[in-house]
């Protein structure tokens, strides 16, 4: 029997910032994000969805420019 396991990745929020030449610690100041929350999404650890929206907010983007889902069959 085989278990699909979901988990997110924020590779894309990093290359967003990377583009906009905004860093990590400009991000969380300007969304008031906890250090660790923002240790979460470093470490691509789930939070909560009023934090992905204040980032969209700041970034003029949405969700799918900033998260991806990556999913993986385990037998």
């Amino acid at each position: 029997m085989s278990e699909e396991r979901i988990k997110v990745n924020y590779k894309p929020l990093w290359k967003l910032l990377i583009s906009k030449d905004m860093s990590k610690g400009e991000l969380r100041k300007k969304t008031s994000i906890a250090a660790s929350t923002f240790t979460k999404m470093v470490n691509n650890e789930n939070v909560s969805l009023d934090v992905l929206v204040r980032i969209c907010c700041v970034l003029h983007c949405g969700l799918d420019d900033i998260v991806e889902i990556e999913r993986k069959t385990i037998f």
